[in-house]
């Protein structure tokens, strides 16, 4: 056989390679899932043998296979496989209207589970009334919603029972269960007390493994059909990274993942954390599942007034002046930093405000010039960063994951603005003020929190955009802010590959590489950029082995 020879050749492309000493290609040329050549329609012929699968492309785009900096496995795919569907634009009745139908399919003992809620809900549905009409339309079943930001929950009085919470009992530390002027039960449930309904819920699944494993599944599906060939999942629970290698073992992965496993309880999901978590998945590394990262939560979400601002919030209805609360000191995150550094773990930041950024800063600081360089570090949801703190992030090599991606105007920012002052709203997502100075921009989509589906060309406009897709919605969010479309695909293919530390394996479409790569319906470069949102991928390569496949329209 003829060792020049390649497993696949794709020829008569406009690639972008995402490589800057050579941004244009027109082949490709694939062995054992790596790329050994990018360059000429006319140079890939050296590379064709009898066994060479050869793909003509007739001039569709090709380019680097995204890479998602932040979604949740188990959850986006439980939504998509399992769970009822509701609309962050629905109303209290069109919610209650879904509940109803979904309820009459299952048992008389099975939980109606769902999402997203809007957030803009939250505070409407802290009523009894609303509780009782949540009651009814599960017709005895225990209820749990989910809103945008998953960082609250709508549940209903039999999960209430079901969960152990009654009028008397307290509120979970970091959580709270709502109540009305009377003191008596709501159902939303904020941060941590959504962990105690998470928890009833999954101790009522018969056969949790079978579910783990086919959300994942369904998840990573997901994700190629839109392009992406890597992720970070940004809170790594036991049974999720179970399946993941398991998925892995059977050569059923399709994806790189990054696993980042939470160091404190958290309120997504109940289970294992910290050191006991650590100690069991890091006994069992991976080649393309990686337990790199750990996850630490420093505040909560603007919607419920839990970020952490240096600034009050806005005070109506009778709310209490505050700025929200840091779930870590200092000194106690120091601690943590210092821990990543002996672990050889990075670590993901949940922090939301401006106040709890400029804690990790601090913190990081502190710690890189005790011991130098050190593991990768990123701040998750960097919308509030005071302009002092912009230099720090490429100071301190603290990548700014840009997540979730509601860079627009939209129900959650709706709801966010009812809580913080207008100028810190204008000024939000910083992300050409963050590059301007260096720093690593790494997108994701957060999905199932705030985005109904893991679409990253919804990101990838409106980091340009700054315009909500959707012409009924006007207005932009700091048009200031606004990205170039090159650097808004940096953004989604090597910036958060680098960031989760696959920044030599994927990411770009260069020499020694791993082959992964999409095909496009469209040229990113010669459409209007309103129609990136529509961006379909015809074909999602990884590791040189076709994922998925879609039909051109004209041939459906």
């Amino acid at each position: 056989m003829d060792e020049n020879a390649a497993d696949l050749v794709v020829r008569g492309a406009r690639i972008w390679t995402q490589d800057p000493e050579r941004p244009w290609a027109q082949a490709l040329v694939v062995r054992d899932g790596v790329i050994v050549a990018v360059g000429s329609d006319e140079a890939a012929v050296d590379h064709i043998g009898p066994g060479t699968e050869v793909v003509e492309l007739n001039g569709a785009m090709v380019m680097p296979g995204l890479s998602e900096g932040h979604v949740h496995l188990y959850m986006g795919g439980s939504q998509a496989a399992f769970e009822l569907p509701v609309l962050p634009t629905d109303g209290i009745d069109d919610v209650l209207t879904k509940v109803r139908a979904w309820s009459g399919r299952l048992g008389p003992d099975e939980w109606v589970v769902g999402g997203i809620l809007g957030a803009t809900l939250i505070d409407t549905l802290a009523d009894r009334r609303h509780l009782r009409r949540l009651d009814e339309a599960g017709g005895g079943r225990p209820v749990l919603l989910r809103d945008d930001s998953m960082h609250n929950r709508w549940v209903n009085s039999k999960a209430l029972a079901l969960m152990g919470v009654g009028p008397a009992t307290p509120d979970p530390e970091g959580g709270r269960y709502v109540r009305d002027e009377d003191g008596q039960l709501t159902g939303v449930l904020h941060e941590l007390a959504c962990t105690v309904a998470e928890g009833a819920f999954a101790a009522s699944l018969t056969e949790p493994g079978a579910r783990t494993r086919t959300a994942v599944a369904t998840a990573l599906e997901m994700l190629n059909s839109y392009g992406i060939t890597s992720a970070q999942d940004a809170l790594t629970m036991g049974p999720t990274y179970a399946a993941l290698r398991e998925l892995e073992r059977t050569g059923e992965l399709t994806a790189r993942v990054v696993a980042s496993m939470p160091v404190r309880p958290s309120l997504l999901e109940q289970g294992q954390v910290g050191d006991e978590l650590i100690e069991i998945v890091m006994a069992d590394p991976g080649e393309l599942v990686r337990p790199a990262f750990v996850k630490v939560f420093l505040d909560g979400v603007p919607m419920t007034r839990t970020t952490a601002l240096l600034e009050p919030y806005l005070c109506s209805h009778g709310q209490k002046p505050g700025t929200g609360e840091l779930l870590w000191t200092l000194e106690d995150l120091v601690t943590q930093v210092e821990k990543c550094y002996e672990l050889g773990l990075g670590a993901k930041f949940h922090a939301t405000g401006d106040a709890s950024v400029r804690l990790v800063l601090d913190a990081v600081h502190r710690v890189r010039d005790e011991r130098g360089p050190g593991p990768r570090f990123e701040i998750a949801h960097v919308e509030f960063v005071h302009p002092d703190d912009i230099a720090r992030f490429a100071g301190l090599d603290v990548a700014a994951d840009a997540s979730p991606f509601i860079w627009f105007p939209s129900v959650l920012q709706e709801s966010i603005q009812q809580q913080v002052p207008a100028p810190l709203v204008e000024a939000s997502w910083p992300f050409r003020s963050l590059l301007d100075a260096g720093a690593t921009v790494a997108a994701g989509s957060d999905w199932p929190c705030a985005a109904l589906t893991p679409d990253p060309w919804v990101g990838m406009q409106t980091m340009v955009t700054r315009q909500n897709p959707d012409p009924t919605v006007t207005g932009s969010l700091n048009q200031a802010q606004a990205l170039t479309l090159e650097e808004a695909i940096t953004a989604f293919t090597s910036a958060p590959a680098r960031a989760m530390g696959l920044g030599e394996v994927t990411g770009r479409l260069k020499r020694g590489y791993s082959a992964d790569f999409i095909v496009l319906d469209h040229d990113l470069f010669d459409v209007d950029i309103s129609r990136v949102h529509a961006t379909r991928v015809l074909r999602t390569y990884f590791a040189g082995r076709l994922v998925h496949h879609t039909a051109p329209s004209h041939e459906r």
